[in-house]
């Protein structure tokens, strides 16, 4: 997912205690060259984010298979903030109860759900769309 924000040149917030090991290692292989383009920012917990949160204004947008709205008929704004829950356990209570809105992906029947990483760059991709939010393009030669 910080590759992810880096080419799409989105923050990223990561609220403790979080579901993979935070080491430098681990973020020096999964954000391979493009770490030095995304800096993540560490909260210690959901109140230290939601106080932070607070300050910079915006909704929270939880996305999550209990959500009551398919992302595609949600109508995202430019200060949204995308909320993802642990690929194994979701959202906490807190979080679901704390949101301004819940969206889900439309899925085939009898699916659970798509991994955190493949959920954040559907959605992101659509709230980009849908607010001009995309990078400006760079010239390939």
């Amino acid at each position: 997912m910080l590759r992810l924000a880096a080419c799409l040149g989105v923050n990223v917030d990561i609220i403790e205690p979080c579901g993979f090991v935070w080491s430098d290692k681990y973020l020096r292989r999964a954000g391979m060259d493009y770490l030095d383009r995304v800096a993540p920012l560490r909260h210690s917990s959901w109140d230290a984010f939601r106080e932070r949160h607070a300050a910079v204004g915006g909704r929270l947008i939880l996305l999550t298979t209990g959500g009551s709205v398919p992302h595609t008929r949600f109508t995202f704004r430019a200060d949204d903030c995308l909320l993802l829950g642990r690929e194994s356990a979701g959202a906490p209570d807190e979080v679901h109860e704390a949101a301004d809105a819940r969206v889900r992906i439309p899925m085939t029947a009898g699916m659970r759900s798509i991994n955190v990483a493949m959920t954040a760059a559907i959605v992101l991709g659509e709230a980009l769309r849908q607010t001009n939010g995309f990078p400006e393009e760079n010239e390939q030669t």
